[in-house]
């Protein structure tokens, strides 16, 4: 699809919180399916599992077991999604790739551990291009695979270090509209941008807290009008570029209780004393997220790991044509000489 001349920026107010404490605990990944589908990745100690759920607050169930066997999981990392809606998750603890249809039933896995073409080590995120080949980030080996479905290798590139096209423990990483491959390069605290052969495009970012800066990124996003969103994990927020890539804002955090989550405390009283008595602003907050998604309606997806729960925001725009956006400014404010 064609990206829009220009946009009007009308807002992108938070929408709804989904999930809740003992449900969706520590949850690290979102893939996004059909009809409102989602499916968390959720993992801690002793536990790993994947929740099926859906937009209107409703869990769907879940599968997951922890072990090293094929069809289980010991630390998963990454969750994408195929065009048939079956499920891929990047272990990092097994060096392997797992795929599961969506009700949970085990299809296949592969990788083995090492550093050769085609073998991983700690891999994490994963993201499918429009030819249904499936991009690996090779943690420990800092460098990013491309394989089929099936796990065959295709191409590599990248290497330890922080010159362009260098990596340091990279960890999330999406593949836009158009081909391109941007990878959140976490302990160099940036983002890179490359084409499909893995050619090194541009860089963003460094560290800090300020706008346009990070703390250990883990994820990434790009919707169709082009707008780049970044986990900003150690900085507890989100943040949006546009194509350029321009800071434009950033997502903090503005959590409600979700559905599911009032009708327990309905039927709980002790929590509900313990929030009557708590100071709410910070509950609102982002806490250590971890993952994020953006949808064809415009709705971004972030997992506020540290509170067990989804946040959702909903994008608003105006997608102008040429005679309605002007040249570029000499001034980056709103208020122009």
């Amino acid at each position: 699809m064609a990206r829009p001349y220009g946009l009007l920026r009308a807002g992108f107010p938070y929408l709804k919180s989904l999930g809740m404490r003992r449900l969706t605990n520590f949850p690290v990944d979102i893939a996004l399916g059909a009809e409102g589908r989602m499916y968390i990745l959720c993992r801690q100690e002793s536990a790993a599992l994947v929740r099926r759920y859906s937009f209107e607050d409703k869990d769907l169930g879940n599968f997951g077991e922890v072990g090293d066997a094929e069809g289980k999981l010991q630390w998963p990392v990454s969750i994408a999604a195929d065009r048939n809606e079956n499920l891929y998750i990047s272990d990092e603890a097994l060096d392997r790739v797992s795929a599961f249809t969506s009700e949970g039933t085990f299809l296949k896995c592969w990788g083995e551990s090492g550093s050769k073409n085609g073998q991983l080590r700690r891999p994490a995120g994963l993201a499918f291009d429009a030819n249904g080949d499936l991009h690996v980030v090779d943690s420990l080996n800092h460098r990013v695979q491309k394989f089929t479905k099936d796990g065959k290798h295709i191409l590599s590139w990248g290497s330890h270090g922080d010159g362009d096209g260098q990596f340091d423990m990279p960890w999330g990483i999406t593949v836009d509209d158009a081909g391109d491959v941007y990878v959140a390069d976490w302990r160099n605290d940036r983002v890179q941008k490359f084409n499909r052969d893995g050619e090194f495009i541009l860089k963003f970012g460094k560290s800090g807290s300020g706008d346009g800066e990070f703390n250990r990124p883990t994820d990434v996003a790009v919707d169709a009008d082009g707008d780049i969103y970044v986990c900003d994990r150690g900085n507890d927020r989100v943040q949006l570029f546009n194509s350029e890539p321009r800071y434009v804002e950033k997502f903090i955090g503005d959590a409600t209780l979700s559905q599911i989550a009032r009708d327990y405390m309905l039927t709980n009283a002790s929590p509900n004393r313990i929030r009557d008595m708590a100071v709410l602003e910070p509950q609102k907050r982002l806490r250590q997220p971890k993952g994020i998604a953006v949808d064809a309606q415009g709705r971004l997806y972030i997992t506020d790991t540290g509170s067990y729960r989804v946040q959702v925001y909903q994008k608003e725009v105006i997608r102008l044509e040429p005679h309605q956006f002007a040249p570029p400014m000499r001034s980056v404010t709103l208020h122009q000489e």
